[in-house]
């Protein structure tokens, strides 16, 4: 599976294509589990970045005090999303 350096929406467009092709019934059992088992990739990876995305906007918008502040956002895994 080569899904390194796939964005979100790009990741979202290939899963897409796979349900289609799954939907459609013309590919072989062993065809359809590949398929499934990239899918399940890219939606752990939708899933990392949302995650992400979703801690870097939280950062972005809650100070203590409950005002808006914009601290730098450390990625604790080294990892840009």
């Amino acid at each position: 599976m080569k899904n390194n350096g796939l964005n979100f929406e790009g990741a979202i467009t290939k899963l897409e294509d796979i349900v289609a092709k799954l939907e459609s019934g013309s590919l072989t059992l062993d065809e359809s589990i590949s398929e499934f088992e990239e899918a399940v990739g890219l939606i752990k990876l939708c899933e990392e970045k949302l995650s992400s995305a979703k801690h870097k906007v939280k950062i972005l918008t809650e100070g203590e005090d409950g005002s808006i502040t914009d601290m730098p956002f450390v990625n604790e895994s080294n990892d840009e999303a």
